[in-house]
């Protein structure tokens, strides 16, 4: 499984639970069509955790690249209902920065047979 992350920060005339409905109305989208496995959004509490990851962060899951890749090949058509959902969350964060992690070991390892 790949994760796709982000990190952010919402722009100051955003609610946040404003943002949050329009966050599951996209993920809910792209769930419904195959374009991704599941999703999460979370937000920071107590506020631990270094400025630098900010207060927002979501992660996206995906069973690979292949169906990340036709994620953001729907989403990169900039067209339809994906544009204007896309649209509704991309507006509302800024500072936003991503990572891509997998899950580890892979599944596909072989062990033993390592190189040092």
């Amino acid at each position: 499984m790949d994760i796709y992350q982000g990190w952010f920060t919402l722009k100051d005339d955003v609610r946040d639970v404003d943002f949050a409905d329009r966050f599951t109305a996209y993920m809910e989208r792209l769930k419904a069509d195959g374009a991704i496995l599941g999703w999460r959004l979370m937000r920071r509490k107590l506020g631990l955790g270094p400025d630098f990851l900010h207060e927002f962060h979501f992660m996206v899951e995906t069973d690979g690249l292949a169906q990340l890749d036709e994620a953001f090949r729907v989403v990169s058509t900039r067209a339809g209902e994906h544009e204007a959902l896309h649209h509704c969350v991309n507006s509302c964060v800024e500072q936003v920065f991503f990572a891509l992690y997998r899950d580890f070991p892979d599944p596909q390892r072989v062990r033993g047979e390592e190189r040092f």
